[in-house]
């Protein structure tokens, strides 16, 4: 009943190692699209209104007012939680590092490149131009680090709250996810039995059984 968190620098390739890690391990894969299904399917009373209304919330957040923020990250986190509890998920973004710290069954993985390595990559995969590209990365990492300090008092780069670093300029993505399975596993390995682990979490009723809907309806479209 592991958790893995996977915390990425925008270009880095940390979305497709997140989403071959869980395909390999069978676990559930939690972005932001399940993450807003969730919220949605719970039924919180104005959500989808205050959420739609703002232009791309996940990457420009910041220029909004600061209560509708605070209730959306409140919001968040209760979603996060009940996710972890659920157990056997791959998280990736929305900040798990942060919510999980001392947890004995998570694994928080940074995935990481140099800012050049990741505009050129971004690039490529885009077709942009540099400066675009240096436009769209900067932007990313402004927005992260921000989000970060401001709902969680972290340096988005610090490095203490990760148990693995991986810098995909110098590990291929491929070999960055057989390290992780791996990794996983030993997690497994080792029975989980120490405390305090995700299943302690306590999480509203109602909320863990619309978390586990999805993740089983999800696992069946995928």
């Amino acid at each position: 009943m592991a958790v893995i968190t996977v915390s990425r620098k925008l270009g880095s390739g940390g979305d497709y190692i997140a989403k071959e890690v869980a395909d390999i391990l069978g676990y559930h894969y939690v972005d932001k699209e399940f993450i807003g299904a969730v919220l949605d399917q719970y039924g919180l009373v104005g959500f989808d209104e205050e959420y739609n209304s703002i232009p791309s919330f996940w990457e420009k957040f910041n220029a909004q007012k600061e209560e509708r923020r605070e209730m959306m990250v409140a919001m968040l986190n209760r979603v996060m939680r009940a996710v972890a509890h659920h157990g056997n998920v791959v998280i990736q973004g929305r900040s798990g590092f942060s919510l999980f710290e001392g947890y004995t069954d998570v694994l928080n993985v940074r995935i990481q490149a140099p800012f050049s390595f990741r505009v050129e990559r971004l690039m490529k995969r885009e077709k942009i131009t540099h400066d675009e590209a240096e436009a769209i990365v900067k932007q990313g990492d402004e927005v992260r680090a921000t989000f970060i300090k401001s709902f969680y008092n972290i340096q988005w780069d610090t490095y203490t709250a990760f148990d693995v670093l991986i810098n995909t300029s110098k590990v291929p993505p491929e070999m960055a996810v057989k390290w992780l399975v791996e990794a996983v596993k030993e997690l497994e390995r080792k029975g989980l039995n120490e405390e305090p682990t995700t299943a302690s979490i306590q999480v509203d009723p109602i909320l863990a059984a619309a978390v586990s809907k999805a993740l089983k309806c999800d696992a069946l479209h995928r």
